[in-house]
């Protein structure tokens, strides 16, 4: 777990930057006590981050669940039942790891999961904007197009445009300068550059510039990290009421941020797969398992619902995060930060976060990505422009379900096209020969018939199913009425039969085949 903490440390020092004001204005967004988001992050480092076999992912409170739990908190007596009900959904969550329902993250095309990425960076940019200006009206961490305060992404830039602070743009501007720098080939091949991160330095620096700033430029309170002051952390915990445990509005809303967190965490981890630099693949079963524990240890010491975030995911990866460890490191530097030293975290102006920010929102949606999905063709690059578009204008869930619709209509019309694995005519019999893939299921009935009723009177066809495995009824149906009808119209058909079924899990039989050669070997 140590082997890479050269660039593990680095890399969980940003992520521990870039997290701490979306902990706490995702805890405002909720409508919940700011503390409850810091400790939802601590624990989607400490406890998630060890369960988890995610080596990049990183886990705390999310956005894509502000509508849920603020509706949850505002719905129920207290703040205390709704944290039995986030406990409720982590067990909840541990049952969904048990039952493995992880395998359902694999389902979402490759397309999708880009256009995710994208939008998720396009997004961090837009709302990064008023923060690095100076306008902090909207907590971090709020992502949906339209906001409470009535505006929406864009309509938001033109506003702040008019309410920026100088001070704060000249903090964002050289913050984003030292990251810029930070990111040449001239810094890259310098050894101490892996160590000392440019996020660090842009931090610095930004509190230096608003400590040194003239009273009439200095940044108020609303322009810097808020993190409460206590001499008794412990004061501020709440703990959940289980009195109404088994009430229907509790048993509601776990089952709803169960669902939700473990459909966002499944997302969010086949997107930091596509992300990593090593390709690791993460076991879902184990994340939904992780997530559930994570769940409920929050709920039982009074934080939010955590998922896998792909912010502070991005962000960990863009850093140079190697292992898991950097996900641990950074739950317990925002742990040591609240009790040690809350007055100098107080210092950091949102700009200079933001200016961070603006860097990873631009890396995940970079147009040279939009440019290599294009060079894939329109089956790959219309879903994931969808996906953007439907998750900027939207949210984050929604959107995922209108470019996943957009991805099946696009199997569904690609099944229509081209119904067969090879189709051709042989001239010297005279012959259409068309042979059937192996696996021919109720998405090739349209193309099937439409391709059999173009067989023109008195013509040949041969129907080859022999590389099939396995042929839907529909689909058996429709090509014995069109054998049933063919000799009416001179046509002769030839037809294969399938081959023998193959085996439903060829996975297990082959790793059975494994054990068994190298039990023999030895």
């Amino acid at each position: 777990m140590f082997k890479h903490i050269k660039q593990d440390l680095p890399a969980s020092i940003v992520v521990f930057l870039v997290a701490l004001p979306l902990c706490l204005g995702i805890a405002l967004a909720s409508g919940a006590p700011p503390l409850s988001g810091i400790i939802a992050g601590i624990v989607g480092g400490l406890v998630v981050g060890m369960l988890s076999g995610s080596p990049l992912g990183v886990s705390g409170p999310a956005a894509g669940l502000t509508v849920i739990v603020l509706g949850g908190i505002e719905s129920l007596p207290s703040f205390e039942l709704f944290l039995s009900a986030v406990v409720l959904a982590g067990l909840v969550q541990v049952a969904l790891g048990l039952l493995r329902a992880g395998v359902i993250g694999l389902y979402f095309p490759s397309s999708v999961i880009q256009g995710m990425l994208a939008a998720i960076g396009i997004i961090i940019f837009l709302k990064q904007i008023p923060h690095a200006i100076g306008y902090d009206a909207d907590p971090e961490g709020e992502l949906e197009f339209i906001q409470d305060d009535g505006y929406n992404t864009f309509s938001e830039l033109w506003h702040a445009g008019a309410l920026f602070e100088p001070w704060a743009v000249l903090i964002a501007a050289v913050s984003l300068a030292v990251l810029l720098f930070w990111e040449t080939p001239w810094m890259k091949r310098k050894a101490w550059s892996r160590l000392l991160p440019g996020s660090l330095i842009a931090v610095v620096l930004g509190a230096v510039l608003q400590s040194v700033a003239p009273a009439e430029y200095a940044l108020s309170l609303d322009h810097l990290v808020s993190i409460p002051l206590t001499d008794d952390p412990v004061s501020l915990l709440s703990f959940p009421d289980f009195s109404g445990f088994l009430s229907r509005e509790v048993w509601i809303l776990a089952i709803t941020l169960a669902v939700v967190a473990s459909l966002e965490t499944l997302l969010c981890v086949e997107a930091t797969d596509k992300l990593d630099p090593h390709k690791r693949i993460t076991p879902t079963n184990r994340e939904l398992l992780a997530q559930g524990i994570g769940n409920a240890v929050s709920g039982l010491i009074g934080g939010l619902p955590v998922t896998q975030v792909i912010v502070r995911s991005s962000a960990n990866i863009q850093s140079g995060g190697v292992t898991k460890l950097s996900a641990v490191l950074h739950g317990a530097f925002l742990l040591i930060a609240v009790l040690s030293i809350p007055t100098l975290l107080n210092l950091i102006p949102l700009a200079s976060l933001a200016a961070i920010l603006l860097v990873v929102g631009y890396k995940l949606a970079r147009p040279a990505n939009f440019i290599r999905i294009y060079g894939q063709g329109a089956r790959q690059f219309v879903p994931f422009l969808v996906t953007v578009l439907a998750i900027v204008f939207t949210d984050l869930l929604v959107g995922i379900g209108i470019g996943l619709a957009t991805a099946v209509v696009s199997i569904l019309l690609d099944h229509y096209r081209r119904p067969f694995t090879d189709y051709r005519v042989d001239p010297a019999t005279r012959t259409c020969v068309v042979t059937l893939p192996e696996d021919v299921t109720f998405l090739h009935k349209a193309g099937l018939r439409e391709a059999l009723a173009s067989i023109p009177n008195g013509g040949n066809i041969r129907l080859d199913a022999s590389k099939a495995v396995r042929v839907d009824p529909d689909v058996l149906e429709i090509i014995s009425d069109f054998r049933e009808h063919a000799a009416t119209d001179g046509i002769t058909v030839e037809y294969i039969e399938p081959a023998a079924t193959g085996p439903e899990k060829p996975l297990p039989a082959f790793k059975k085949a494994l054990l068994l050669a190298e039990e023999q070997a030895e």
